[in-house]
C-alpha cells in the first residue's frame, strides 16, 4: 500500500489529476490511498446514514423469499437501481433456471476482489404484517434486515464513497445472488467462476455476536437415508413383514455416532418419516441427516461412513443419497485477510476486530472451496437471523460500510503494487 500522500483526493478538480474522472467519466488517474483509509472515511459514511436506512427499508419492504421468483425479481430490480446509483453503472442481469442474479464487473483489469452478497431472504411474502419495518431506539427491524440486506446496502454505500473519493474500483466484482437461503442451487457455479483467479472474496453476510468476523465456517453435507422393508399386518402376522421403522432406528443410532465433538464435527439425524397406517408393518421410511465439519478431511470421513451404511434388519435395504453441499471455509484461507481487516480497522479508528469459527454455511464456503482467500461476516451487526427478533444495530452501519470500503481499497492497492 502507498502511504503518506500529503493531500486528500476530492470530488472536484481538473481532468488529469488523481481522483478526477476525465471528460468521458473514466478515472484514468486512480486517487492515492494514503489518506483514504482514515477516520474521515467513517465520518463521511456517518453522514450517509439516513440514505443507508432509506435503502435498507426499501429492500426490506419488497420482501424477497428465495422460493418466490416473482418476489426475487422485484427485489433484484430495487438492488439494480440502488447499485447503479452507488457504482455508476447498471448491473449485468444473470438469470439461471429462472432465478435472478446481478453482477457488476467494474473496470477492464484482471479480477482482484469479489464482493459477494445475496438479496433473497427466508421470509415469505406477508411477513411484514407481523414484523413491520421499523427504526426505533437505534435498532432497525424487519424480515431480512440482518440476513443480509443491511450488509448489501452497507457494501454498496462503502464502494460509492470510494468512487466519490476518486479511488479506482478497477478489478472489483460485485455479485448479488438470489438463492443463497436455499443452498445456492442456481448460483454456485456462477460464484465459483467469478471467484476464480481473484485475490480475495469478501462476503457481506451478517457478523457473528458482537460484530465478530467469521474467520471459519464448517462445511455442510446433507443426506437422505431411505429404507425399504416389507409391509404386513401388524396384528395378524407381523413376522412376515420387514420393519422399516426398526431399521431406521438402527441407522439413526449409527449416524449419531459419526460426529466428533473434539474435532468440531456434528452429524445430526433430523427429519424422520416411516410407515403408512397404525396397524401395518412399515414398508419404507426416510431419514434426513445434517453433517458439519471444519476440515475437508473430516467432511470426507463422514461422507465415506455415510455412504457405507448397511442394513441391520434382515430383508431390509438401505440407500443413501446426497453428500457435501458446501466445503469448509478453513481458517487458513482467512488469516491474511483477517490481518488486513485488523490493519484497516486500526487506521479507521474502529474497535479492534475479533474473529470466530461458526457452524453455519454461506456462499463464502464456495469461494474458499476453489482456493480463494475469503473473509466472511463483514455485513451487519445485530442478531436474530431467521427469527422474529431479527434486527440491526443502526449506529454500526457506517462503521461496517467503512470497514468494507477500506478493505477493498487496501487490497486493490496491494494488487497494484505487486
Amino acid at each position: 500500500m502507498t502511504t503518506g500522500e500529503p493531500t486528500e483526493p476530492t470530488e472536484s478538480g481538473t481532468p488529469g489529476t488523481p481522483g478526477t474522472p476525465d471528460a468521458d467519466g473514466t478515472d484514468r488517474h486512480p486517487a492515492p490511498l494514503g489518506r483514504t483509509l482514515g477516520p474521515e472515511l467513517v465520518a463521511t459514511l456517518r453522514k450517509r446514514l439516513p440514505r443507508l436506512l432509506d435503502d435498507l427499508g426499501e429492500l426490506v419492504l419488497v420482501e424477497s423469499p428465495s422460493s418466490d421468483q416473482d418476489a426475487v425479481r422485484a427485489s433484484a430490480a430495487v438492488v439494480a437501481r440502488q447499485g447503479e446509483a452507488a457504482l455508476g453503472e447498471p448491473p449485468e442481469v444473470v438469470d439461471v433456471d429462472g432465478c435472478r442474479h446481478l453482477r457488476w464487473r467494474l473496470g477492464d483489469g484482471p479480477r482482484r476482489v469479489l464482493v459477494l452478497c445475496h438479496h433473497d431472504t427466508v421470509w415469505p411474502v406477508g411477513t411484514l404484517d407481523r414484523m413491520p419495518w421499523s427504526v426505533t431506539d437505534g435498532v432497525a427491524r424487519g424480515p431480512g434486515c440482518f440476513d443480509m440486506l443491511a450488509g448489501l446496502v452497507q457494501g454498496l454505500h462503502g464502494l460509492a464513497v470510494l468512487r466519490e473519493r476518486g479511488v479506482s474500483l478497477d478489478g472489483v466484482t460485485v455479485l448479488v445472488t438470489g438463492d443463497e437461503e436455499t443452498g445456492s442451487p442456481t448460483s454456485r457455479a456462477l460464484i465459483e467462476a467469478e471467484a476464480a483467479g481473484c485475490d480475495a472474496a469478501l462476503v457481506l453476510e451478517a457478523s457473528a455476536d458482537g460484530g465478530a468476523l467469521k474467520t471459519g465456517r464448517k462445511g455442510a453435507s446433507l443426506y437422505r437415508v431411505r429404507v425399504e422393508g416389507r409391509a404386513a399386518h401388524a396384528g395378524l402376522e407381523p413376522e412376515r413383514g420387514v420393519n422399516a421403522t426398526v431399521e431406521l432406528a438402527h441407522q439413526v443410532l449409527t449416524v449419531a455416532e459419526l460426529g466428533d465433538a473434539a474435532l468440531g464435527t456434528s452429524v445430526t439425524p433430523t427429519a424422520l418419516t416411516s410407515g403408512t397406517t397404525l396397524n401395518t408393518v412399515p414398508a419404507q421410511g426416510e431419514l434426513s441427516v445434517d453433517a458439519r465439519a471444519l476440515t475437508v478431511d473430516e467432511q470426507q470421513r463422514v461422507h465415506t461412513a455415510m455412504t457405507a451404511l448397511t442394513p441391520t434388519v434382515e430383508g431390509s435395504q438401505v440407500q443413501v443419497t446426497g453428500g457435501p453441499n458446501r466445503p469448509p471455509l478453513e481458517p487458513a484461507l482467512t488469516a491474511t485477510l483477517f490481518a488486513a481487516a485488523q490493519t484497516v480497522a486500526e487506521r479507521l479508528d474502529l474497535p479492534a476486530l475479533t474473529g470466530v469459527t461458526v457452524g453455519g454455511a454461506s456462499d463464502g464456503n464456495f469461494t474458499a472451496g476453489v482456493g480463494v482467500p475469503t473473509l466472511d461476516g463483514l455485513g451487519a451487526v445485530g442478531g436474530g437471523a431467521h427469527g422474529d427478533d431479527e434486527h440491526v444495530v443502526v449506529d454500526t452501519m457506517p462503521e461496517r460500510a467503512a470497514l468494507l470500503a477500506g478493505l477493498v481499497a487496501h487490497l486493490l492497492a496491494e494488487s497494484r503494487d505487486r
